[in-house]
Formats: C-alpha cells, sequence, structure tokens
C-alpha cells in the first residue's frame, strides 16, 4: 500500500504520496556486462518482437525520449582501462551504462522495481570491465597468503558505504528518520573466470569451476556480513553468452560454457542459501534471429533485416550491445529480488 497525507498548497487541500518505509537499497556489481554496452540506437529492435514489444514501451516514451525516474535514484561508480574514474549519479534513466548513450541492466531493472517496491529506491552500482572473482573480486573469506583480498572488492565496498554515509545527497527522497535498508545485491559477472584456464586447467571437465562456485559462495557471506545484511537477497546473474548450450551448433565451447554457467548457478542451491540467493539464467534472453542476422552479409539482408541489425551495437561477449537483451535480464533481475514477475 502507498502512503498519502493531506497537504495544503496554494490553499488546496491535495493528497500527496509520502515515503511509506526505509530507503530501499539495492547494489549492482560485476564487470563489463554490468557496467553495460546496449547503445540506445538499438531499442527499436525490441518493438519488433511482439513478445518485448510491451517492454520497449516502459523504455522509452512515445515521443521518443527516455522516462527520467523520480522515485529510482542510481550512484555509479567505475574506472576504464586506463584508470579514468566514473562517478555519476541522478534520478535513473538512459546513461548509466559505459556511456551517456548505453544502458546496463541497471535501467530495466530500476523501472521495475517501481512496480514491486512502494519505498523510494536507491541503486548503487559499482563495475569494472575485464575483473575477476579469483583476483580482483576476491572476498575476505576466500583469501590466503597468495590471494589477499581483492582490490576491486574493496572498492565495492567503499563505494558503497561513500553513498551509504550521505545517501540523501544521491536521493532526495531520503528520509533519515526512516533510514535505509539494503534489500538486495545483483552480480553479473564471469567472462574473465571462465575463459582463464590457467586458474581453471580442468575447466572442460565437470567440477572444473568448483573453485568459481565456493568463491562466490564466500563472497555471498561476505558482503552481507561487511555492510551488516545478513537477510539481503542475492541474485546471481548466470553468464549466457551463445544462449543455451544445447543448441549450439559448435561443441568446441560447449562443455566449458555449461559448466562454468553451472558452477555460477550452484551457490543457489546450497542450504544455506535456500529462498534468498536466487540464479537468474540469462541465456534465457540471447537473441539468436539479432545473431544471425549479424553474421549476414549486409548487401544479402532483406529491408526487415537490415532493421533487425540495427539490434547490436557491440561485440558477442557483450551480448551484442542489444538493448533487448539487457532490457530481459534488468527485468528478470529485479523478478528474483521480489521473487514475483511483471504482469
Amino acid at each position: 500500500m502507498r502512503t498519502w497525507m493531506a497537504m495544503i498548497v496554494g490553499g488546496l487541500i491535495m493528497q500527496v504520496q509520502v515515503q511509506a518505509g526505509p530507503l530501499q537499497v539495492y547494489i549492482l556489481s560485476g564487470q563489463s556486462n554490468m557496467q553495460g554496452h546496449a547503445h540506445r540506437s538499438t531499442f527499436d529492435h525490441i518493438g519488433m518482437d511482439p513478445e518485448t514489444k510491451p517492454l520497449l514501451q516502459r523504455m522509452r516514451n512515445e515521443d521518443g525520449t527516455y522516462p527520467v525516474l523520480d522515485r529510482v535514484h542510481i550512484a555509479y561508480y567505475s574506472e576504464n582501462r586506463q584508470g579514468e574514474t566514473t562517478v555519476k549519479s541522478g534520478p535513473l534513466t538512459v546513461g548509466f551504462g559505459v556511456a551517456e548513450d548505453r544502458i546496463g541492466p541497471e535501467y530495466t531493472f530500476g523501472i521495475f522495481m517501481q512496480d514491486f517496491v512502494d519505498e523510494p529506491i536507491l541503486i548503487i552500482k559499482t563495475a569494472w570491465g575485464g575483473k575477476s572473482l579469483f583476483g580482483d573480486f576476491r572476498p575476505p573469506s576466500g583469501a590466503t597468503d597468495d590471494h589477499p583480498v581483492g582490490e576491486y572488492y574493496e572498492k565495492m565496498l567503499a563505494h558503497v558505504r561513500e553513498v551509504l554515509a550521505d545517501p540523501g545527497a544521491v536521493s532526495p527522497h531520503y528520509d533519515p528518520a526512516k533510514g535505509y535498508e539494503i534489500a538486495g545485491f545483483v552480480w553479473f559477472q564471469g567472462w574473465n573466470d571462465m575463459t582463464n584456464s590457467g586458474v581453471y586447467p580442468q575447466r572442460g571437465q565437470p567440477g572444473g569451476y568448483d573453485l568459481y562456485s565456493e568463491l562466490l559462495a564466500h563472497f555471498i557471506r561476505d558482503v552481507r556480513n561487511d555492510l551488516q545484511a545478513p537477510d539481503m537477497r542475492f541474485v546471481i546473474g548466470v553468464l549466457g553468452i551463445g544462449g543455451p548450450t544445447e543448441l549450439y551448433t559448435n561443441p568446441r565451447f560447449k562443455g566449458i560454457h555449461q559448466n562454468f554457467r553451472d558452477a555460477m548457478a550452484a551457490p543457489a542451491s546450497m542450504p544455506e542459501f535456500a529462498g534468498n540467493v536466487v540464479a537468474v539464467l540469462t541465456e534465457n534472453y540471447w537473441d539468436h534471429r539479432l545473431v544471425e542476422v549479424r553474421d549476414m552479409d549486409a548487401e544479402d539482408r532483406t529491408e526487415e533485416e537490415q532493421e533487425i541489425a540495427r539490434g547490436f551495437s557491440h561485440q558477442g561477449f557483450h551480448y551484442h550491445g542489444s538493448g533487448k537483451m539487457f532490457g530481459q535480464f534488468g527485468r528478470a533481475f529485479a523478478e528474483a529480488i521480489v521473487g514475483k514477475t511483471v504482469e
């Protein structure tokens, strides 16, 4: 239920919505796919599919502008490979990906979280390209003499703590009397671990990525402990580049990819995490038709296929920079956080 109160404005009695509870805080972290490489120019492609056309209507206004979510604010911290820092905050809209014209999962995550949560929302996003859980994000309880706590695990926590030291600086709806609640965490990462044959020499064999599962379980425990949020729901965005492996036409990487996905999802099946850790299989949103058109010679494409080709804007390991894919990721992550589906 939303909470309303009567106020006198200009001599008139008006009903205005007030914050019903604490500010709801959601942390989004990972590597380049959490940063987000989907260009807004790919949005037209979303409307070409009847199943995702309603998604486009949430992502873009009828006049071609993009929604600016007054009730959802975001603080985003990142660095590029040259060490240049991105620190950006404000009401959520297009532009909190790797550039002003890009999105990651945060955009539709915030759009759909509005449907589920009555309170104001604060998204804290920390993501860096080319980072591993084995090294860069290694959590404290998984550290050893040879492999200390990851630099980016510490940077992630530092950013979260800095924002939460003064939430009102990002979210004007924050009420200190009601405080905030760290309500969820979304982890979307994996490429640098999956491709590291030195760390995972048996990656083509069942159990070859068990260490990743162990480190991710440590990561979940540690972020809950370090943020003093023992009941925080945790969503694992399971790497799904290429789509379901049973549809692979080239068997070369089929076993490796499936083994890694199983390892990523494994913590969600651990008894200690039952009910509050959820794995989202991003492979289910892979767009096979888009990839088929991308691989065609431009001169061989029909007019419709030329329109479909506008749906990609980056490399395959970034889900082709597809707004259709990233838009579905954000929605799925929001649904997983609250345990409900969009009606």
